[in-house]
């Protein structure tokens, strides 16, 4: 007995310190994407060299660990029913080494639908061989203190204040957390780790069936008396068949996505993502207004003919974007008496392009966003109509020349007929960005600020330029401003989530312009002009209740006002000022997403 405790404490002196000196030690925390830590993933540790593996389930805190591993090269992946298998590769232990990988799992798609029952109550997917059908229903009755009649094109309700809204009128409110629509989108593997990927959506109108179609609703209004308008907007959906996003590209496992078509830009992405009210027209300024998301310009959410590009490397994300040049640059003249035959071809100089950086830290988020965009449009509002009976027809001018097009000087028709046509101005934008989120269940706090600069375009536009969704340009304003505009948008807001199904949002949202009129004779007493330092306020408070996975109603407020320049309806007038510099909408409605 004696000889056999002599045999084991000579194995416990010598064999022990072999082991410390040549094992190696692997550890870590396994989460999700938001930071949470999960319990009871599997992982399983597996030597390159050997093939021999361990597999050790994380514990409550997320943690594995695993001792006495021999030098050399290992994979790890984690496991865990409804989420992505997880895999790390490339690490390589040496003699005693202790090393640490952290492990985030990204949640996995519901599985497909198999009974229409289970496609009431659950979030199960529409999905054959790999392609998905999804989309939304989203409407709703509101009261606005100053508002218009509704029209069968406009998708964005009335809960900003408007510059032709005048009114206090209930109306039916379309889309109010989220646009109505569908969309068919698709990722097939074709070689290991490579797939194709394609996506295509549209919006539509949910009271009318018609495609959303922001430049129609001021073309209806062409020519009307102001206070006969319906509601007219400018976006970037207008009237195309696939008004969202239609793109196709291929998506690598380790070199990221890239992507070709029409295409939501980066400053979009990132307002869906830190907006704390997720781009919701009736309760955010940043949602319904998109001069945030197109960096300066709100038809510039959306970009078509880009390029687009996303790689994620353990916690950081990094994206970039690429707009060629396309469409009619339109045509102008320094003649007093231009025609079609002096008229000089413009070429179109409307690329664009940006970045995003961005990373994620346990439940900290943020991102940084730049945009450039040449030749921006804006559309500010409908065609004046028949400026007199000895002009009975409306004037088509370039600012740089505003002296009409007629077949003949002073008498004839416009030679570029202003009928489905819209008025703008162009400007050269920029835009920084920065943004974030942090989550500390069950709240999540969202801030972000975005500084804008814009400048008369280097490369001007003339009279029949084309515009979103193939429509012209029978106005345009090249020397809109006097001296660099400047923009200061931020937001700030609060989510709290109640027993897992119901959502209380409060946010707040404010734009500043600087004074870029030259001379700056911009007061009270010597009048406003959209030159002009100005701000524009919005705050909103709503709550949201799941009842299914696929079911909610929602009830809230939105409260927006104007001052200054910003409360200047017609920037290329004299100065007309809002109906009302403010507007009351509390908005209640249901939405039913699949």
């Amino acid at each position: 007995m004696r000889k056999t405790s002599l045999f084991i404490l000579w194995l416990a002196v010598g064999v022990f310190p072999a082991w410390a000196q040549t094992g190696a030690s692997l550890s870590g925390v396994v989460t999700d994407q938001t930071g949470v830590v999960l319990r009871g993933a599997a992982v399983t540790i597996k030597s390159v060299d050997t093939g021999a593996t361990r597999t050790i389930a994380s514990d409550g805190a997320g943690r594995f660990q695993a001792y006495g591993l021999s030098p050399g090269r290992f994979e790890i992946r984690a496991a865990k029913q409804g989420f992505a298998d997880e895999t790390r590769t490339g690490i390589t232990l040496a003699v005693g080494q202790d090393a640490t990988v952290e492990i985030k799992m990204q949640r996995s798609a519901p599985d497909a639908c198999a009974s229409g029952h289970e496609f009431a109550t659950t979030d199960c997917t529409l999905t054959w061989h790999g392609i998905t059908l999804y989309g939304a229903y989203d409407v709703g009755v509101g009261w606005v203190s100053h508002g218009l009649p509704e029209n069968g094109y406009n998708y964005e309700g009335e809960s900003l204040v408007n510059r032709n809204g005048y009114q206090h009128r209930f109306v039916v409110a379309p889309n109010n957390l989220q646009q109505t629509g569908f969309g068919i989108r698709g990722k097939e593997e074709f070689l290991p780790g490579w797939s194709v990927v394609f996506n295509a959506s549209t919006g539509i109108n949910p009271q009318s069936g018609l495609l959303a179609n922001a430049s129609k609703t001021d073309i209806i209004n062409n020519g009307l008396p102001r206070a006969s308008y319906s509601i007219a907007i400018d976006g970037a959906r207008a009237g195309q068949p696939f008004n969202d996003e239609y793109y196709g590209g291929i998506s690598s496992a380790h070199f990221g996505t890239l992507t070709f078509g029409r295409q939501r830009s980066l400053g979009t992405d990132a307002m869906l993502l830190y907006d704390p009210a997720g781009g919701a027209y009736a309760f955010s300024y940043i949602g319904y207004n998109g001069t945030m998301a197109g960096g300066g310009d709100t038809e510039d959410s959306r970009w078509d003919g880009a390029v687009k590009y996303h790689l994620t490397l353990g916690p950081v994300h990094f994206g970039a974007m690429y707009k060629f040049a396309d469409g009619s640059a339109g045509c102008y003249s320094a003649s007093s008496s231009w025609t079609a035959t002096s008229c000089t071809p413009e070429a179109a100089h409307n690329n664009a392009w940006g970045f995003d950086l961005g990373g994620d830290s346990g439940k900290f988020s943020a991102d940084f966003v730049f945009q450039h965009y040449n030749q921006a449009i804006s559309v500010l509002n409908p065609l004046l109509g028949p400026q007199s009976p000895s002009a009975p027809y409306q004037s088509t001018t370039d600012s740089i020349n505003t002296n009409p097009i007629n077949g003949r000087p002073g008498l004839g028709p416009n030679l570029i007929d202003p009928n489905d046509t819209v008025y703008g101005i162009v400007t050269d934008n920029n835009a920084v960005m920065v943004a974030a989120k942090y989550k500390s269940d069950p709240f999540k706090f969202f801030a972000g600020y975005e500084y804008i600069w814009q400048n008369n375009p280097s490369n001007p536009l003339g009279v029949g330029a084309s515009d979103q969704g193939g429509y012209f340009m029978s106005g345009v304003e090249d020397n809109n401003l006097d001296s660099e505009k400047l923009l200061n948008i931020w937001w700030t807001g609060v989510k709290y989530t109640y027993r897992s199904k119901t959502d209380f949002t409060l946010a707040w949202y404010q734009q500043r312009q600087n004074d870029f009129r030259v001379p700056q004779t911009c007061s009270a007493s010597a009048g406003f002009r959209s030159s002009c330092a100005g701000t524009l306020n919005e705050g909103s408070f709503y709550v949201d209740r799941h009842f299914t996975k696929r079911f909610d109603g929602f009830a809230g407020i939105a409260y927006s006002y104007v001052s200054g320049g910003l409360a200047i309806a017609i920037p290329h007038g004299p100065g007309v000022p809002y109906y009302s510099n403010n507007n009351c909408a509390p908005t209640v409605g249901g939405r039913f997403a699949f």
